[in-house]
């Protein structure tokens, strides 16, 4: 199977696209880094279920696409998008390597399409954070799951601490967050997405540091007048 490729977005940029690195990309990854994607994966193992045969999406996935390589073998296909990819994840038989700036990018994967989606550390990054939530709606099929995980506004003060005075995380990473997220603000904009109250799971995690969101899309909801 021949990887297919999305070329980058060359329409005029929305401020959400002046990020031009990949994570992992232009730095090697810290032990604060490691740790915080081991406790985040051993999350979304829980409750991604089984992903044998499915149709996934990796938003914002790292240069690396660490999380879906390591499924690869077991699902059908993977949608990774990020600003950039490595050449590695690209020739991947069983990926669709969308290249480019969030949300925009998400546009190529056809509607109601995937059977899990993964969102993770990723929405603190984007100046649009409303239309990215609506896109993932729109392309999982109904039934389907997203898995979202953010830093909330305690993690805020770990995570600056980390990297502006301790020098173990990334500063460029720290300097891309527009913001953070507790449940109380999460939870309302996966409604405003379209995701039903009885579907969303919305919790604290990482002692409290993070924020990590479960959502299932129901089918359509008929209103009577």
């Amino acid at each position: 199977m021949v990887p297919e490729v999305a070329t980058r977005d060359t329409t005029p940029e929305a401020p959400s696209s002046l990020r031009t690195h990949a994570f992992g990309e232009a730095h090697e990854l810290s032990v604060v880094d490691r740790f915080g994607i081991w406790l985040s994966l051993r999350q979304v193992l829980r409750w991604a279920g089984d992903p044998t045969g499915k149709t996934i999406g990796d938003f914002g996935a790292g240069y690396q696409a660490r999380l879906t390589r390591a499924l690869l073998q077991r699902v059908a296909l993977a949608y990774v998008a990020d600003v950039a990819l490595s050449p590695e994840v690209v020739r991947h038989g069983k990926v669709k390597a969308l290249q480019g700036s969030l949300p925009a990018i998400l546009g190529e994967i056809p509607g109601s399409s995937l059977d899990l989606v993964f969102c993770i550390s990723v929405l603190e990054h984007v100046a649009a954070p409303e239309d990215l939530l609506r896109q993932i709606h729109r392309v999982l099929k109904p039934g389907a799951r997203v898995l979202i995980n953010v830093p909330s506004w305690r993690g805020k003060r770990f995570l600056e601490f980390s990297a502006f005075r301790l020098g173990l995380s990334p500063v460029a990473e720290m300097d891309d967050h527009k913001t953070y997220y507790d449940v109380r603000d999460l939870w309302p904009m996966l409604v405003a997405a379209g995701f039903l109250p009885s579907r969303i799971r919305c919790f604290a995690h990482k002692f409290g540091l993070n924020t990590f969101a479960v959502c299932d899309k129901t089918g359509e909801v008929t209103r009577s007048g």
